[in-house]
């Protein structure tokens, strides 16, 4: 019998996870043949610096980055645009002519251009608005945003310009802290984070939202829809922008304020990072930026996704690589994020974006609907934040229980810390849906908040954003319904409600005890918060009402809620 020490000291095959799942034996070769397919992306990438070297360092050459030309300093701006015939830089600087500033092509479609302090620094400041001018190979032109834009804005026509960012050194007062040994995740959005009928700021979220998530006892939040979007009614999952802080809620500086005072907390922070599709939008967007539908996404029906109306990364370009892996570290760098909640990830797993699949049989893990170079990209991806930054974690929205998720890439799995337990909070809607409380078997009970795969650690939630949006319903509107409206004062009597307050107490407490090693809650449930999210649209005459949070209710003595 082989010793431990000779076990552990066996060159990686990718098989290591059947040690504690016997049941993948029979897939050992798929699971070196993916393995191998890392290997082969991982060569390349080590021979020129690693992880850490040239694949996530993109936003330190492309867009605008301070250098030096023929010894003058400067500002260089890079462009990864191959199928383009021509790109000219445009903005305040030059009177946005479209003729005067001309890129230079490389052999590797990337062009650039130079603007010496000598002569563009009076010109060319903080704050100046930008774009580039792109003329497609038909002929085609487009105003268009840099890729690797670090702030954008919206104009008063409601169209968004890129902003040169280059304001002074954010002098940083706490570092983060230590990764939780048990997560207790507080998710929020801030732009509904307020009880006004308005678009809540950082600022705001800094002065009372933060210290409410701290005297409640979790030690992590979790922030959504932080990159920028141009349509606030995504939630913040239709990314235009991948390198800038949303505009709506105020200033990259006022995010990193946020932050550092989590931090000074003892509060650890996760991001909401959607890698998993991108806007189809032209103006504000990735899509098209060359003038062809094959950059950054894949080309023809594959490149759009049919249920989210967006574009889908082609995750086997190195350039694509890049983008995404230097976004990464971008945001546990710049901005001091502690670590990732990364959407999406069954929808980049199979070529079927996981619809209409049951994920019943391990064959569902290793046929021709995987897509080979997704597992490898987020493999890269949770190497990136885990060398970028010791203490940060990557928790995985995952429905269909990929085999290794939460297994280090050296075993074979794909890296992540965490994936969230989605099952647990499907189960609860049918169970009330279903079932009268008689007849809830607590058998099942415990073996559906226990069926999570051995040795990968899981964030079990009753409820998430996803239950509280409109079209579906929080569990505190399902145990109590209307009565929420009516017989919350402390002085009514309701069965009802008495019946909703104790049962809702009682999930949470078990899912908190069973469903995971780290819990979630979305911001408001945990006061059962009895109005669901819809964001301002064309089809509720853009209100706010939905679009908040109602604390009054959780802090008037007179109503239950307290």
């Amino acid at each position: 019998m082989e010793s431990v020490q000779e076990k552990t000291t066996q060159t990686p095959d990718g098989t290591t996870l059947i040690e504690v799942d016997p049941w993948l034996s029979p897939y050992a070769e798929k699971l070196r043949e993916r393995f191998d397919y890392y290997l082969s992306y991982r060569k390349p990438i080590d021979e020129s610096g690693g992880v850490l070297g040239m694949i996530s360092q993109g936003h330190e050459y492309f867009g605008f980055n301070p250098g030096t030309h023929e010894g003058r300093k400067g500002v260089w701006y890079r462009e990864w645009a191959p199928g383009a015939l021509q790109l000219r830089l445009i903005g305040d600087f030059n009177d946005w002519n479209r003729f005067t500033h001309p890129m230079i092509r490389d052999d590797f479609g990337v062009w650039s251009i130079f603007l010496s302090d000598e002569k563009y620094a009076g010109r060319l400041q903080h704050n100046s608005k930008i774009k580039v001018h792109v003329v497609a190979q038909d002929g085609k032109v487009r105003d268009r945003i840099p890729a690797y834009i670090k702030r954008v804005m919206q104009e008063d026509d409601k169209s968004f310009v890129g902003i040169y960012w280059n304001p002074q050194a954010f002098e940083w007062k706490h570092e983060s802290p230590q990764t939780p040994r048990a997560l207790r995740i507080y998710e929020a959005h801030v732009g509904m984070a307020t009880e006004e009928a308005k678009v809540g700021t950082f600022a705001e979220f800094t002065k009372t939202i933060l210290p409410r998530v701290k005297k409640l006892g979790y030690n992590a939040i979790q922030l959504m829809a932080i990159q920028e979007h141009p349509y606030y009614g995504s939630f913040g999952y239709h990314v235009s922008n991948f390198y800038a802080v949303s505009s709506r809620f105020g200033t990259p500086d006022d995010l990193k304020e946020l932050i550092d005072a989590a931090h000074a907390l003892g509060i650890f922070v996760i991001m909401d990072l959607v890698h998993s599709h991108s806007v189809k939008n032209t103006q504000e967007g990735l899509n098209e930026f060359d003038g062809t539908d094959y950059q950054y996404f894949h080309a023809g029906p594959r490149g759009l996704h049919s249920a989210w109306d967006s574009m889908c990364f082609d995750y086997s370009k190195y350039e694509v690589m890049r983008y995404l892996l230097s976004n990464v570290r971008y945001w546990l760098e710049e901005y001091q994020f502690d670590g990732f909640r990364f959407d999406g990830v069954t929808s980049m797993l199979y070529l079927n974006h996981g619809l209409g699949t049951a994920f019943g049989s391990y064959d569902d893990y290793f046929n021709d609907n995987v897509d080979r170079d997704a597992v490898v990209y987020l493999q890269l991806a949770n190497e990136v934040a885990h060398a970028t930054k010791s203490t940060s974690l990557t928790i995985a929205e995952d429905v269909s229980g990929m085999v290794g998720m939460g297994r280090p890439v050296t075993d074979g799995g794909l890296g992540f810390d965490y994936r969230l337990a989605m099952g647990v909070p499907d189960y609860w809607i049918k169970l009330l849906k279903e079932k009268a409380d008689e007849d809830w078997n607590l058998s099942d009970l415990w073996h559906t908040l226990l069926n999570r795969r051995f040795s990968e650690k899981h964030v079990g939630y009753a409820e998430s954003h996803d239950q509280a949006l409109v079209g579906d319903k929080t569990l505190a509107f399902r145990l109590m319904d209307k009565e929420m409206y009516w017989n919350m004062a402390r002085e009514k009597q309701s069965i009802v409600v008495d019946r909703g307050i104790s049962l809702h107490k009682m999930i949470r407490l078990i899912t908190f005890s069973l469903s995971g090693e780290g819990y979630l809650n979305f911001m408001g449930n945990e006061f059962g918060h009895p109005e669901w999210i819809d964001f301002p649209r064309e089809g509720n005459n853009w209100s706010y009402h939905y679009a908040r949070r109602q604390w009054s209710l959780s802090e008037n003595s007179l109503l239950k809620y307290e």
